[in-house]
């Protein structure tokens, strides 16, 4: 099984067009993905993001990192939440991202999540042994 994470990416017009829906309709809708997901057997995680306003950026651009807090300018896509799936292929993926009860100008971005099977050639690499022990100390093995 290999894990992929649905990256939820929307627009500040979609944003806008979602604060005009009755939040309990996105709960419910949003809700019931969930619950199929969990009763798929598929979820291993994910969580919503709050408002950008309350985030920030650290810039790695200058030789030391710099904090800019929000809210940003303007912007051409927000990350705003994601889920994490374990599924058999890729196509099984795609087939829950489909799914997803996300309006227009969202998008959803799907990326397979790195295992040990990616990092074989450096196998003897001591941080690449160590992440096994901490992704059973973490509980995500």
């Amino acid at each position: 099984m290999k894990k992929y994470m649905l990256i939820m990416r929307t627009t500040d017009e979609a944003l806008a067009a979602s604060k005009e829906v009755d939040f309990e309709e996105i709960i419910n809708r949003m809700g019931a993905y969930n619950e199929a997901l969990m009763d798929a057997g598929v979820m291993a995680g994910g969580d919503g993001l709050t408002d950008p306003s309350e985030g920030f950026v650290v810039d790695f651009s200058a030789e030391e990192p710099i904090v800019t807090d929000g809210p940003y300018g303007e912007t051409h896509e927000l990350f705003n939440g994601f889920w994490v799936l374990q599924v058999a292929s890729r196509e099984e993926a795609v087939e829950w991202a489909k799914r997803c009860p996300l309006g227009p100008g969202s998008k959803l971005e799907v990326r397979r999540i790195t295992d040990e099977s990616d990092f074989e050639d450096y196998a003897d690499n001591e941080y690449v042994q160590k992440e096994a022990g901490w992704r059973e100390q973490l509980g995500t093995v």
